[in-house]
């Protein structure tokens, strides 16, 4: 599988990458032999880039992708996980997890991004996941938090950096607006972008991809799928869409492109997921997978080519913006799904 690096780094990303938050039973239980078997199907389809988090099942997610990795040779894999949350005891525990993770809740999330916080919290991410470094390093989802974020926590960061602790930082979040300030304000190095740059949503192309060109800087994405609405070849009513019950005009939009993706003898997970490729300043598309067989579908799905045609029909029925950087292709052609975007 290709990699690309990160752009004035030397951190080299899978273009596909796991995202273990499922494993952390996320929605549902996984057991440890489902979560070991999806992390050991990512690394025989290529993938190298593995993205957790302590919020993930309140520690469970580092555990488990610590322990899956373990037997592998360090300098071969990208760990990222993220800061801003810290796991402390919880003194009113109630038996399960409130944020959609079927776990205990003998610990909670505690908001923290202050420069103790961030270093409090990736040593307790080394110790959970057994690893000696991580290689990137995210602020998770600091929208109410912008103040400290950007003046302690991201300093924090930049002198990790600076001595070569981690090899890139950045942040995440479900918004694109504030992470343009974060490449435009901050020593971010990266963005991990969460549903805003899919064949439903293009908003991204209004603030963060500008301020990742015009700084020099990249962008993960992450929710290609929006949440499942893309997941399946035909969407339906009562499928989800950011978090909730798409609305009837979404899925509607959903089936026209997925009409389009048969036409062209691809599908719309296929193009879904080939779609953030297209944009020059996106380095890698991370897929939360939660079994094996969910793993080798995804790498399957990624390494489909994507006709060249299906962008321009896209274009031409108006259901991507005219401002998408896909560029116009002979009709007839097959082009391989990586190949729109730059190395």
């Amino acid at each position: 599988m290709r990699r690309r690096t990160i752009r004035n780094t030397r951190v080299e990303l899978t273009e596909l990458g796991f995202g273990a938050s499922v494993i952390g039973n996320l929605y549902r239980i996984t057991s440890p032999e489902e979560a070991s078997a999806a992390v050991d199907a990512a690394w025989d389809a290529g993938i190298r880039y593995f993205d957790t988090a302590p919020h993930y099942g309140l520690g469970l997610s580092e555990r488990r992708l610590g322990t899956a990795l373990r037997a592998r040779p360090r300098s071969e894999y990208v760990v990222s996980s993220k800061v801003g949350r810290l796991l402390v005891p919880n003194e009113n525990p109630r038996g399960v997890d409130s944020e959609g993770f079927v776990v205990r809740d003998d610990v909670r999330r505690q908001w923290d991004f202050s420069r103790d916080g961030v270093l409090r919290s990736i040593e307790a991410t080394l110790e959970r996941t057994g690893l000696d470094h991580l290689d990137v390093v995210y602020l998770h989802d600091p929208d109410d938090h912008w103040r400290q974020a950007a003046d302690e926590a991201m300093p924090a960061l930049a002198d990790l950096r600076d001595q070569g602790v981690v090899g890139a930082i950045g942040a995440g979040m479900n918004q694109s607006a504030m992470l343009a300030r974060f490449l435009r304000e901050t020593a971010a190095d990266v963005v991990m972008l969460a549903g805003r740059y899919t064949l439903l949503d293009q908003g991204a192309l209004d603030d963060v991809l500008p301020a990742a060109r015009e700084t020099g800087k990249s962008v993960v994405a992450v929710g290609v799928f929006n949440s499942g609405l893309l997941s399946r070849d035909r969407p339906a009513a009562g499928m989800k869409y950011d978090y909730q019950d798409a609305p009837p005009d979404l899925v509607r939009r959903a089936l026209a492109i997925a009409e389009i993706c048969e036409a062209h003898g691809t599908s719309l997970p296929a193009a879904a997921i080939a779609f953030p490729h297209t944009h020059p300043d996106v380095v890698n598309v991370t897929l939360g997978m939660r079994d094996a067989g969910q793993v080798t579908r995804n790498a399957q799905l990624h390494h489909r080519s994507t006709p060249a045609g299906l962008w321009n029909d896209l274009l031409d029925q108006g259901l991507i913006r005219p401002d998408v950087p896909v560029g116009r292709v002979p009709q007839g052609d097959g082009i391989p799904e990586r190949s729109t975007s730059c190395p």
